[in-house]
């Protein structure tokens, strides 16, 4: 199993069917399913916005913070199969909040497994906080001084959620308090957005890493650009094919991104939802588009180079790796 960084990566979105079930019992919550293969049936989706409504209904039974810790183990100890060997997870508290949940609870929920990943899974991580950006910039600029405030354990800020209709300008202020804090900046653009997404992502937002950024293809100048920067794309084939993002896998850009120098690196997203684990969406797209070893090897290196692991961490991951292209 090849040793890689996973960069993409929604907490809330490796909630299983079994472990929601479970939680549904632990916390007395009646779910608007009967069974397992009654939920199982609606992971089924059309669009982003079809998943999002299945994503934040299931959130329902995350109440304790025992829940969130249980929710973290069980992603990492599934990672580690993978061949994860650092993780970037974000986690969305303005979903928690809206529930009635406090940002202590899910953030110590989430943090105290991840403060003991490395020793208990071999994986080192850490946590970013991804806003929702189909609701307002001061909604965000509130839970981003409240975190602050509380000394939360998190080195980066995201952008996630609903794209169409919501560009990354409209954060601009929630960036800049970020930046002005010492934290990494990352937003999802260009998957169901334009590529204008993509570039005001970069010079608005000011951000050092694109989650998706798929339709970079659609604009050579663009495509150039990243490729001269050396911008990380957080790439989620199995995401992009179950959310119609692509058609299939057969059609998925991604050897087109590769052959043209993009920086990728593969990705799970919602593993729950989508279908796999970094190691299943390396295994499809093996199967599917005939993936090379080497390529195998530069998307695993390019992972490990584009994380915000310390540079000790980075030349350990590499060694382990074996590789030294560029």
């Amino acid at each position: 199993m090849l040793p890689v960084a996973e960069l993409h990566l929604h907490i809330e979105g490796t909630l299983e069917p079994e472990l929601i079930f479970a939680l549904a019992e632990r916390n007395g919550i009646q779910l608007p399913y009967a069974n397992l293969d009654e939920l199982r049936a609606r992971y089924e989706f059309t669009d982003l916005q079809s998943f999002l409504d299945l994503y934040y209904a299931n959130m329902s039974v995350l109440q304790t913070e025992q829940d969130f810790a249980d929710m973290t183990r069980a992603y990492l100890a599934r990672a580690a199969q993978a061949g994860v060997r650092h993780a970037e997870i974000m986690m969305d508290p303005q979903a928690h909040l809206a529930r009635g949940i406090s940002l202590e609870t899910c953030v110590k929920g989430v943090s105290s497994v991840l403060a003991t990943s490395e020793q208990e899974f071999g994986i080192s991580t850490l946590l970013i906080a991804a806003f929702l950006r189909d609701l307002s910039e001061e909604s965000a600029l509130a839970v981003l001084e409240h975190l602050l405030a509380m000394e939360a354990p998190i080195s980066a800020i995201g952008l996630d959620s609903a794209e169409v209709g919501n560009p990354p300008a409209k954060f601009e202020r929630l960036f800049a308090m970020a930046r002005d804090a010492g934290l990494h900046l990352i937003a999802h653009a260009g998957e169901e957005g334009p590529p204008e997404y993509i570039v005001e992502a970069l010079d608005v937002l000011g951000v050092e890493r694109i989650d998706h950024g798929i339709r970079c293809m659609e604009d050579p100048a663009l495509v150039e650009r990243l490729v001269a920067e050396w911008v990380p794309l957080t790439v989620c084939p199995l995401s992009n094919v179950r959310l119609r993002a692509v058609d299939s896998l057969a059609k998925h850009p991604l050897p087109e991104m590769l052959a043209v120098g993009l920086n990728v690196s593969v990705n799970s997203d919602d593993p729950a939802y989508f279908g796999g684990y970094v190691d299943d969406n390396f295994t499809e797209l093996q199967e599917v588009l005939g993936l090379s070893e080497f390529d195998r090897v530069r998307l695993a290196s390019n992972s490990i180079r584009s994380s915000f692991a310390s540079e000790e961490r980075k030349a350990e991951l590499l060694a382990e790796l074996g590789y030294s292209g560029a």
